[in-house]
């Protein structure tokens, strides 16, 4: 069966163009001026086309934390997500007990087993934690904070059979440079995040392989001083090296549209992932929640478009989903569309790894979001198929 969309601002990795796209079952066939057979056709009536949102970086929404204890959790969040262009997703597990680490990786192995057309590609899990600098953990729960020991991340790595994609770490944390070595042998994607490292520490894991930034700012120390002398610290070290890619947390709270600006000028759209680092909150109205499992997670407030602890001492995760990032990044930091959309397409794909998703480009999946200039989801395939509108 083939599909033929029309009357679309194709958003392609140099431009904007108004061209058909033909899918092909589960691919995507030809972007092109041409007009082929079809069986049938939608309408985009001019609005933009890109491919599906990817979002490396999240821990639930719609009600619903990936680590609450069952699969059906995992499935019910990313369905949410993907109602607002989100078509491929790394579940996100906080610092958590060694058991609920565990349940979590094996509740994101079974529902990637359920992965079907028209339903969000769960692309592999994420450890945010546990093995953290306990002076920055932020929203995570201090009681979970531990030094990496090789028996438990080995085991993490065993049963996942494949799944486990990135774990996030602190760099200055004894027992690090072991773990680095072990997760680049297993081709787990490694990443710096809650730590108050500075670039001297840093800068050796970066050079063994270290290439990812947990979302940057947030969790992390800045020019600091060391002996009277002052030291990069894990922002600056991020923003220096050319080699490391960052992750933005783009909901326009967390980082003010001027530090956006900024991140970008530095970086720029090849080195920035935007991610929602949504709790269960993201989709809900706004009040008390649960960030993390919720029988050991931290309770939360959310008010003005933001997750905040209870205290107000710290932001516990944002409540954005992807639509809002790209509208913020476009509408506020004034960014060019084309960019905004490869910051969370075409580069959270590269750094994953992902050679099939993340553009619209012959022979790649078809996940495929539609969208209006103020970035409100008109429409969502995956993998060719019509977003199923079924709860799990």
């Amino acid at each position: 069966m083939i599909l033929k969309i029309k009357n679309a601002k194709v958003i392609l990795d140099d431009g904007i163009y108004e061209k058909y796209v033909y899918v092909e079952d589960e691919k995507i066939k030809a972007v092109c001026d041409e007009e082929f057979d079809f069986d049938y056709e939608y309408d985009a009536k001019g609005n933009y086309l890109s491919a599906g949102f990817i979002d490396l970086h999240t821990h639930g929404a719609g009600g619903y934390d990936f680590g609450d204890g069952k699969e059906s959790d995992i499935l019910n969040a990313a369905y949410t997500h993907a109602k607002h262009g989100t078509t491929g997703i790394y579940p996100t597990c906080t610092s958590s007990s060694f058991d609920e680490e565990v349940t979590f990786i094996r509740n994101v192995k079974n529902a990637m087993k359920k992965n079907t057309l028209g339903l969000p590609n769960i692309l592999g899990a994420h450890l945010e934690g546990p093995y953290f600098n306990l002076k920055m953990c932020g929203a995570q729960n201090p009681e979970y904070i531990r030094k990496p020991e090789p028996e438990e991340y080995k085991a993490f790595i065993k049963e996942g059979e494949g799944v486990v994609r990135r774990i996030s770490f602190a760099p200055e944390i004894e027992g690090t440079e072991d773990l680095l070595d072990y997760l680049n042998k297993e081709g787990v994607v490694s990443s710096f995040g809650h730590t108050d490292g500075i670039y001297e520490e840093i800068q050796p894991f970066i050079d063994k392989g270290l290439r990812l930034a947990t979302h940057l700012y947030s969790g992390m120390n800045t020019v600091t001083r060391r002996e009277l002398m002052r030291k990069l610290g894990a922002v600056e070290t991020a923003l220096l090296d050319d080699r490391v890619t960052v992750e933005v947390i783009a909901d326009g709270v967390h980082l003010p549209k001027e530090l956006l600006k900024f991140i970008y000028k530095i970086k720029g759209p090849d080195r920035i992932c935007l991610i929602t680092d949504s709790m269960r909150a993201a989709g809900c109205k706004e009040g008390r929640y649960i960030l993390g499992p919720k029988d050991t997670g931290l309770e939360t407030e959310v008010k003005n478009g933001v997750a905040y602890l209870t205290d107000m001492s710290a932001f516990a995760g944002s409540v954005a989903t992807a639509d809002r990032l790209v509208r913020i990044m476009y509408k506020d930091a004034e960014i060019p569309l084309v960019n905004c959309i490869k910051m969370i397409t075409k580069t959270p794909a590269k750094v994953m790894g992902v050679c099939d998703r993340g553009e619209i480009k012959e022979g790649y999946f078809a996940d495929i979001v539609i969208f209006d200039e103020n970035i409100n989801i008109k429409k969502v395939f995956i993998q060719g198929k019509e977003l199923n509108k079924k709860e799990i």
